[in-house]
């Protein structure tokens, strides 16, 4: 899905389009970051 916005980008050096993608890798990077400290959580129980 990330991908996309970077194939767009680099036939369009759209600068909109490059922060869409920043933003969207943030969003993922932050999703799985909770998603192993919920794992963590579970193991030290």
């Amino acid at each position: 899905m990330i991908d996309l916005p970077w194939k767009v980008f680099s036939k369009t050096g759209s600068v909109e389009t490059y922060l869409l993608m920043k933003q969207m890798e943030e969003a993922y990077r932050g999703s799985h970051q909770k998603i192993g400290m919920k794992d963590t959580k579970a193991i030290n129980k």
